[in-house]
């Protein structure tokens, strides 16, 4: 079960990174999506509070309803409720968050850890950046779910908390693993998907 968890929900970023760079490429941010974008208005100036400058897009709305309820599942399927476990879920999604931003970095060509970098994305150049090396997003999301974690354990035992940074300290390493091995054979796969195209061949028409 502790290599399980960890494992699941590593996998569940990885495939929504690698979704995603299918979708955006290397315009980052729902940047060239058909998706509305708002940074002026009640909510797009509350978003860009709370998201350190980052717009509000119809996208990111929707990706933020869906990850949620995806975190949520288990209360739907027989898990009982209760303040600890709610506490507890929201600690995993928040660093969850982060890791899966990050990947979205590693794993995309246009990007790599090499140009994980402030000047190269504009979506993070509003936030503070630790060392230059991590926006101060992930830093705020881990440090949020380990509270999270803390005052979960604090109603129920210190499993929740000893569970929580194993949780974390199983991302670290599976994130090292991506970085040294998955992402290079992504990278190469997804350059050899790019060597041909049929869409001519695939019946396209359009009204």
């Amino acid at each position: 079960m502790f290599i399980a968890e960890p494992m699941f929900w590593f996998v569940l970023a990885l495939i929504l990174a690698a979704i995603e760079i299918e979708i955006e490429g290397k315009q980052g941010w729902a940047e060239k999506m058909p998706t509305w974008y708002r940074t002026t208005g009640f909510f797009g100036k509350l978003y860009g509070l709370v998201m350190n400058g980052k717009p509000l897009t119809g996208y990111h709305l929707f990706m933020t309803i869906f990850t949620v309820m995806i975190f949520h599942v288990p209360f739907f399927s027989g898990t009982k409720w209760s303040v600890s476990a709610e506490l507890s879920t929201l600690a995993i999604y928040f660093v969850w968050c982060a890791v899966w931003d990050y990947l979205w970095f590693v794993l995309n060509p246009y990007y790599g850890v090499r140009n994980f970098k402030r000047q190269n994305i504009w979506w993070h150049t509003k936030s503070y950046w630790i060392l230059n090396l991590f926006p101060l997003d992930y830093v705020i999301g881990l440090g949020l779910s380990v509270l999270l974690a803390y005052l979960a354990s604090s109603l129920t035992d210190n499993s929740v908390l000893n569970r929580h940074i194993w949780l974390i300290c199983s991302f670290f390493v599976l994130t090292l693993v991506t970085i040294v091995i998955i992402a290079p054979l992504y990278k190469s796969w997804h350059k050899a998907m790019r060597q041909r195209d049929d869409r001519d061949k695939a019946g396209i028409f359009h009204i």
